[in-house]
């Protein structure tokens, strides 16, 4: 089943059980994707729509630091509750203890020392990883403190 059916899907049952939240998140992926085919004039493909999708988890998470920072921990938990329902669409996210695998596969293999080839190492880790989901920013920090 493609994300669009599962997504049809999920807005039909959040419809019938009178979930809001989850509807109004489920019609958000929805528009993107929608967008993304008006734009482009072509469907999106499986990595796209994980693309579009953390792009999603980002601006939710985003929003949730930047209400907390405001005092109005009522919208952080909304972001937050959008935030799980838009990860359920992505696979599982990768361990830490993968992601220090995968990097230290990525230095032996560009024979990395240095600072100054951190975007070397992380072109490597990240074409490794490619097709899950990972957080790109723990994966820049872990790197950053790997290499001297």
């Amino acid at each position: 089943m493609s994300l669009t059916e599962r997504i049809q899907k999920d807005m039909v049952e959040a419809m019938k059980a009178k979930q809001e939240l989850r509807l109004s998140t489920v019609r958000a992926i929805k528009a993107t994707l929608l967008k993304y085919k008006a734009d482009n004039m072509k469907e999106a493909d499986e990595a796209t729509e994980q693309q579009l999708l953390k792009t999603l988890v980002k601006q939710r998470l985003d929003a949730k630091e930047q209400f907390e920072k405001a005092g109005r921990p009522e919208l952080a938990e909304k972001e937050a509750a959008e935030l799980a329902v838009i990860e359920s669409y992505l696979p599982q996210k990768v361990s830490a203890e993968e992601l220090e695998t995968v990097l230290a596969e990525a230095m032996a293999e560009t024979g990395a020392t240095t600072k100054a080839q951190m975007g070397v190492v992380m072109k490597a880790a990240q074409s490794k990883l490619a097709g899950k989901n990972f957080d790109g920013k723990a994966l820049s920090d872990l790197v950053k403190a790997k290499l001297v």
